[in-house]
């Protein structure tokens, strides 16, 4: 039974990399859109609505499948639950990517984006999609420290939309007052997405550790703490033996 309890975690942790890859795909199209004003890559991305529900449903049937199987032992519990958490994630990582694709085709064929604004959006969005590959990794191979190192990441987008929230409000505006709304809601459809790539790391840290990361954090630098002292405590040993 064990056999196949384990088999039917490995399917589900299969199709959560399956999920995160449909994800990461449609917000690549959807900013490529974005950045070139084409109409192919909005229809592409606005397309994977279909294969994004299709694997959200098979997730959350499997997880529902999973707790009723039988009383999981702790980590396979931890992985259910904070698996589940994930998929809620990715389903709305992969609705944002479908509001920028929206966009995008909304105002096809001239650009979403001012000239003087494109290159913030750029960096936004391979920021973004740096993101997503780390998760992507991490789901493949938990890592604790490349997890809690996309807050970093998350930094820099929260202070690129900043940057860009403030030349529109406490700058002279040059462009219209659309452009100014339209700037205003993609800067935070890229930012809200960062958001949910942190909480899947977190989510994966959890499923690592047992420990939120915050909780981690205080757990580890306590050790290194403890490690430094009784590494002082040994050189003072050692010393006083060879006197």
């Amino acid at each position: 039974m064990r056999t196949a309890y384990r088999q039917q975690l490995d399917s589900f942790a299969h199709n959560l990399i399956v999920l995160c890859d449909v994800t990461k795909d449609t917000m690549a199209k959807a900013s490529d859109a974005l950045l070139r004003a084409s109409l192919q890559s909005a229809e592409d991305a606005l397309s994977n609505a279909e294969q994004l529900d299709e694997v959200r449903s098979l997730c959350e049937d499997q997880s529902v499948e999973l707790l009723a199987l039988e009383t999981p032992v702790a980590r396979d519990l931890r992985q259910v639950v904070s698996s589940i958490y994930i998929v809620e994630d990715f389903d709305r990582m992969g609705a944002l990517a479908m509001h920028v694709a929206s966009a995008a085709r909304r105002r096809h064929p001239e650009h979403a984006l001012p000239e003087d604004v494109a290159g913030f959006f750029k960096e936004l969005a391979r920021l973004v999609a740096d993101m997503s590959d780390k998760i992507r990794d991490v789901l493949i191979e938990p890592n604790t420290d490349i997890a809690l190192a996309l807050s970093t990441d998350d930094d820099a987008v929260d202070d690129l939309q900043h940057h860009l929230l403030r030349m529109i409000t406490l700058r002279p505006w040059p462009h219209s007052t659309r452009e100014a709304v339209d700037i205003a809601l993609l800067a935070r459809f890229f930012e809200r997405y960062a958001d949910h790539t942190v909480n899947v790391a977190s989510r994966i840290v959890y499923l690592s550790t047992g420990m939120r990361p915050e909780e981690y954090l205080r757990r580890r630098a306590d050790e290194e703490i403890e490690a430094e002292a009784e590494k002082r405590w040994q050189e003072l040993e050692n010393q006083f033996r060879r006197s």
